[in-house]
């Protein structure tokens, strides 16, 4: 009798206890570090914290050392902009042609790590549900990967997080990385314009780093993106580069404008990396051919730029890529960055309308008059930085860059009538051939773009412009040619070791071997 008393009793329990373990079943088994699809909707943090994340990391900002190897001891340097005075590694480094693998790992590593996997995790979040975030996860990742895409060639997107029979994972060649960056922008463009034309409430203000949230302003940057990217691929693929670019000009909100529309990312109260490079290392100066070119035109950036030397008010040293250097103390008394604000620049207005002057050039429907287009260039560039009087520097027909003179070793000058000396002037002419319309057009952009080297490099690789100054040692052993100039960065040895088959297969889809040497696939020169 009393066995059977606590049987039923135990029978009892266990129905209840099954019943409040059905009915919690949802609670009990919950992650403890996911949201719900309430709190989801409350403030939509798993999707808005890692975006903001994703955009902080464009360029690393609390961590200057990797962002030195991110960017700035490649992409700075070799776009003309900056030059170290540090002879690193005995002075055999990334600013004379001796790449070192575990500088070049860092771009790679940092994007994917950083900005690849947060955005494809809140697109994991936002897709079926949260549009507006799964298309402004597009055009940050576009942004980001782009820009990987324009340092190494073949990259891991359309295919990124799925494994291959190898247990790797497959690279997209850039055409294919390109083409898939354009259908993505126009998705993104497509959702946003939506949003905004409905008039849905804006719903990522408090994760926007940039626009504050405004879709309006992410739609004029994807455009202007898109832009960027047709322009950049317009000498090997044009039908498709006219289609893309026209698609950009024609869509009703319109690219970047003014000062205000610019692309950069609020990191406050970080200070800019390129401040502790500059001046709590003093592993940053100005460059030669910025030197050459902003005080040959007498160009009123200057001081926004950089910093007068203790020689005078006015007198200004750049540094030579590439040149002998014993000590850091030889050219550490060579100009200095200005210190930045904490905001990290990636594009301009200025851009953008230089961007429609070549496109008119090339004469893609809404794109306007070359002429027009350049000059606003110019005059939104000294907006941005408050300077009056851009008519005159406009129409300056005479001044060109300036002759070089390194004041520590003759050997490093760039004398008049030096093939890389430009002769170009500012001032636009129609009558001019389309290669000294190109010349004006990238040359005042890369001084409109400073101090954003990935770009700068991008576009000298595409054109030629503006006329740089070659290394003087070249420490590459024969693989990056000195009258070429670097035109890459070999592929990560990092995915070397970890994915060697699926990058084999992507350096075959380059024009040469797995060199600083060979061209991307845009690039014809």
């Amino acid at each position: 009798m009393k066995s059977w008393k606590i049987n039923t009793l135990f029978a009892v329990m266990a129905v209840v206890l099954a019943s409040a373990c059905t009915k919690r079943f949802d609670e009990i088994n919950r992650n403890p570090f996911d949201f719900t699809e309430e709190e989801l909707k409350a403030d939509y943090r798993l999707m808005g914290e890692p975006l903001s994340q994703a955009q902080l990391n464009l360029l690393i900002y609390n961590d200057p050392p990797t962002a030195q190897l991110q960017q700035n001891l490649n992409a700075d340097i070799f776009s003309g902009y900056m030059m170290a005075p540090t002879p690193f590694e005995g002075n055999i480094n990334n600013t004379n042609y001796g790449l070192l693998y575990y500088w070049n790992n860092k771009p790679w590593q940092v994007t994917y790590s950083n900005v690849m996997k947060t955005c494809d995790f809140a697109q994991s979040k936002a897709k079926g549900h949260y549009a507006d975030f799964y298309a402004w996860a597009q055009i940050i990742k576009v942004e980001a990967m782009h820009r990987i895409s324009d340092i190494y060639g073949p990259v891991i997107y359309t295919k990124y997080g799925i494994l291959n029979e190898e247990m790797g994972i497959d690279y997209d060649s850039q055409q294919e990385a390109y083409y898939a960056f354009f259908k993505d922008l126009d998705e993104a463009v497509d959702t946003l314009t939506g949003f905004i034309n409905s008039g849905f409430p804006q719903r990522f203000a408090a994760f926007d780093l940039v626009y504050k949230g405004d879709y309006t302003q992410w739609v004029k940057f994807a455009n202007t993106l898109r832009l960027r990217l047709a322009i950049r691929i317009s000498g090997i693929d044009p039908k498709k580069a006219r289609e893309e670019g026209e698609a950009a000009l024609r869509h009703p909100i319109g690219l970047l404008t003014t000062p205000a529309d610019n692309f950069a990312v609020n990191i406050s109260p970080v200070t800019h990396p390129l401040n502790i490079m500059c001046y709590t290392w003093a592993d940053l100066r100005m460059s030669a051919p910025m030197e050459s070119i902003l005080t040959g035109y007498k160009d009123p950036r200057l001081a926004h730029y950089f910093v007068p030397t203790d020689d005078g008010v006015n007198v200004y040293h750049g540094i030579r890529n590439g040149i002998k250097i014993a000590a850091k103390e030889e050219y550490s008394g060579f100009s200095q960055l200005v210190k930045f604000d904490n905001k990290i620049l990636f594009m301009t207005a200025a851009e953008a309308w230089f961007l429609k002057a070549e496109a008119a050039l090339y004469g893609w429907q809404g794109a306007g008059n070359a002429s027009t287009n350049y000059t606003t260039g110019i005059s939104t560039s000294f907006n941005q930085y408050s300077i009056a009087n851009a008519n005159a520097y406009m129409n300056n027909n005479v001044d060109k860059p300036h002759p070089y003179t390194d004041p520590q070793n003759g050997d490093n000058n760039v004398s008049e009538g030096d093939p890389h000396l430009s002769t170009i002037t500012i001032k636009w002419e129609e009558s001019a051939a389309l290669q000294q319309k190109l010349e004006r057009i990238i040359t005042q952009k890369w001084i409109a773009m400073f101090p954003e080297g990935q770009e700068a490099w991008s576009e000298f690789r595409r054109t030629g412009y503006p006329k740089l100054f070659p290394v003087v040692i070249n420490n590459s052993g024969g693989t990056i040619s000195t009258e070429k100039f670097i035109r890459r960065l070999p592929m990560p040895q990092i995915e070397l070791v970890t994915n060697p088959k699926a990058v084999a297969r992507a350096v075959a889809t380059l024009k040469g071997p797995d060199t600083g040497g060979t061209p991307l696939w845009w690039d014809l020169r």
